[in-house]
């Protein structure tokens, strides 16, 4: 009889795979969803957070189908827009309950989130007035692919346009993100000097690495660990083998040194932005965002697979970058 341990690690392996050969297929799909998230969510970092969610539903629901998908796309528009429909409304209802009775803002979508100047629809929008104008105005979708991605009738899209086009109004300014500049300088002290050791004193016991998209792991022993890839492998050149790794197509050009690590501001907080060595001269491939408790780390999250906020993020800091994919194993097909 099988132990839970070997079960589970048998049944992790025929996840993993199936899951790659969902991301494979679905690939090409990548950036509209960023975009289309990049919308109703308004941050990079949220955006990629609901894509990757909305990729994460998808796979769980496709497993629970008994028919085919008729349209991928607007089947994955329908997953984002229910899932941030669900978190605008609870995130309204929490802070209704932290308010009070008394003090019950007027309706207003995201009141917690940061609200970055970018796009061009704003806070005043509902959830689902904001996606419907996105969906036409930016998509070009049907009033029929809209009601069917909105969960709703060709009537109730054309009420909700007709709200959203006429509330729309400038965004209020950005919203101040506080992260210790101190910790950032401190890590990017230690990256550069490759001092394992001094990187890993810097994070607290519960601490959080994660690369986004691919690995997540929980406290200081996990990064300390090579194997791993997600913490201690930063520090070492970028490489392709056969357990996968940066296409070779996308490496052109590209010197297999170290990359030199730096504290770079944007908008309203800072990020770890890091640059590889070219033959034209040195390109950030990924930045990382850092959450701190006083002179500690709380959570890393490297975007080395995200080509859409890398993209997004360097154009708006203007400095050349590069991009590594979506995927770190090897094109089986």
């Amino acid at each position: 009889m099988s132990t839970p341990t070997k079960d589970l690690s048998t049944l992790s392996d025929g996840v993993k795979s199936s899951w790659h050969r969902f991301l494979d297929v679905f690939e090409p799909m990548r950036p509209e969803l960023y975009r289309y998230c990049r919308y109703l969510t308004r941050s990079p970092w949220a955006a990629e957070d609901l894509a990757q969610d909305t990729l994460a539903r998808a796979f769980v629901t496709l497993g629970t189908l008994f028919h085919e998908v008729p349209n991928p796309r607007g089947w994955l528009f329908r997953i984002a827009s229910n899932l941030w429909i669900d978190r605008a409304r609870r995130s309204r209802f929490d802070d209704a309950l932290a308010l009070g009775p008394s003090s019950v803002p007027p309706a207003q979508v995201d009141a917690r989130e940061p609200r970055e100047a970018a796009g061009t629809l704003f806070v005043q929008l509902s959830p689902q007035e904001r996606a419907a104008v996105v969906l036409k105005d930016v998509f070009g979708l049907s009033l029929e692919e809209i009601a069917d991605a909105l969960s709703t009738t060709v009537g109730g899209v054309k009420a909700a346009l007709h709200r959203g086009r006429g509330r729309l109004a400038d965004p209020e300014s950005a919203s101040a993100r506080t992260v210790a500049p101190g910790v950032l300088d401190a890590f990017c002290e230690a990256f550069n000097a490759r001092d394992l050791g001094r990187l890993t004193s810097l994070l607290l016991d519960n601490a959080v690495v994660e690369i986004v998209g691919v690995v997540t792991e929980y406290g200081t022993e996990a990064p300390a660990d090579p194997r791993t890839g997600s913490f201690a492998g930063t520090l070492a050149p970028i490489a392709f083998d056969e357990r996968g790794g940066v296409p070779p197509e996308l490496l052109e050009g590209y010197l297999a040194t170290s990359p030199r690590c730096a504290v770079h501001a944007y908008r309203d907080t800072h990020l770890l932005v890091f640059w590889y060595e070219h033959v034209d001269g040195p390109k950030v491939r990924t930045v990382m965002t850092v959450d701190a408790e006083g002179d500690c780390i709380l959570r890393v999250r490297n975007y080395f697979f995200t080509p859409d906020v890398i993209r997004e993020v360097c154009e708006e800091l203007q400095v050349p970058y590069r991009v590594n994919g979506y995927r770190y194993w090897p094109d089986r097909h």
